[in-house]
């Protein structure tokens, strides 16, 4: 895609004076020159143009409050004092991956007084003799080189400046928030279905033990009415009582069957 296609779309319809991070990777430069960007982006802290096959910053505008530039992965080799002209603020330069083979290649970088990183992995000069100490005493102002300081302390992973101004990091936590709201979420829903199968183990608890109290208040009726008749068989006189056990029983009264031979 073209640049300045790239940056109508990065734009998204806001103005560029309401810009403060721009990203321009992988896009085509034309002719190897910065195009569409002007200094109408004059709140813009962080901008990142890597692998757009630029060969100079020639036409990088004057952006005063430019404090993070990413250019890594492109084809400079020099023209580097473009930038002490016009982006006096900037603390942090990344030209990793670069055709800079000279250590006087980075002099005009001397007139960036905030510059506090600079990057230059993957160049020609990282190979030259006593290159971080050469760096480091020509740009006295520089905390960090390649990640790391002149006691080869490393640089601490969050660095608010490095970050235009944290911008960055509050795009981070704003992800792990919203991470951390699911969370909370997954959490609710899992008690929820906890406490939902809590409930209905009650719920059959106390069906079964409404079953048994049933069952044992049946058991007990039958048992009642067997009581009664066995109290009503006792109160009949001793002929009766026998003779009706043996109707229970299925047979006959003897005293019956010689009745029925009289006859």
């Amino acid at each position: 895609m073209e640049m300045k296609k790239r940056l109508t779309l990065e734009l998204r319809n806001k103005k560029p004076g309401e810009v403060k991070e721009l990203v321009l990777d992988n896009c085509r430069s034309d002719d190897g020159k910065i195009v569409g960007l002007s200094s109408d982006f004059e709140n813009l802290e962080f901008l990142s143009m890597i692998n757009i096959n630029l060969l100079s910053v020639s036409n990088l505008p004057k952006l005063n409050k430019l404090r993070k530039l990413e250019l890594s992965d492109n084809r400079i080799s020099g023209g580097l004092e473009v930038l002490a002209e016009r982006t006096p603020n900037l603390t942090h330069l990344n030209l990793s991956g670069n055709k800079i083979k000279d250590i006087n290649t980075l002099e005009p970088l001397k007139k960036l007084p905030n510059l506090h990183s600079l990057d230059l992995f993957n160049c020609e000069v990282t190979m030259l003799i006593n290159y971080r100490e050469s760096v480091f005493t020509l740009l006295p102002q520089l905390t960090y080189l390649d990640g790391f300081d002149a006691d080869d302390q490393e640089a601490p992973d969050s660095d608010p400046e490095a970050d235009g101004d944290g911008l960055e990091d509050e795009y981070e936590n704003g992800e792990e928030g919203e991470e951390e709201d699911d969370d909370d979420e997954e959490d609710d829903l899992d008690e929820e279905v906890i406490d939902d199968e809590e409930d209905e183990d009650d719920d059959l608890e106390g069906e079964e033990e409404e079953d048994g109290v049933d069952d044992e208040e049946e058991d007990e009726e039958e048992d009642g009415e067997e009581d009664e008749e066995d109290e009503a068989d006792d109160d009949l006189p001793r002929g009766e009582k026998r003779k009706r056990n043996l109707e229970d029983e299925g047979e006959e009264d003897p005293e019956d069957e010689e009745d029925d031979e009289d006859d």
